[in-house]
């Protein structure tokens, strides 16, 4: 899966880490939920940070097709809230 992380670039992840990001997936939705910044920040950036570490970047001349798109670490809630789909940023 081609994953865009808004204003960074595009990394490759593979499909046995899905379930990693589905994880802090909720855990981020629970946050936005919450309207705790603190909390939403931290697991923002827990997610962001797990897709770097997991996903193989592409070069910055690629040209895939991103099949999901994240927001960037500065992103705001309502910013994010507004991504949601109805199974969080990462569908499955």
């Amino acid at each position: 899966m081609i994953v865009r992380i808004m204003g960074e670039g595009q990394v490759e992840i593979g499909s046995a880490e899905i379930d990693v990001l589905n994880a802090l997936d909720s855990e981020l939705e629970a946050a936005i939920e919450s309207g705790d910044e603190a909390v939403f920040r931290s697991k923002l950036h827990a997610l962001l940070d797990k897709v770097r570490e997991v996903g193989q970047t592409l070069p910055d001349d690629s040209l895939e097709p991103s099949e999901l798109i994240l927001p960037p670490a500065d992103a705001s809630i309502e910013e994010v809230r507004e991504m949601l789909g109805d199974s969080g940023l990462i569908p499955g």
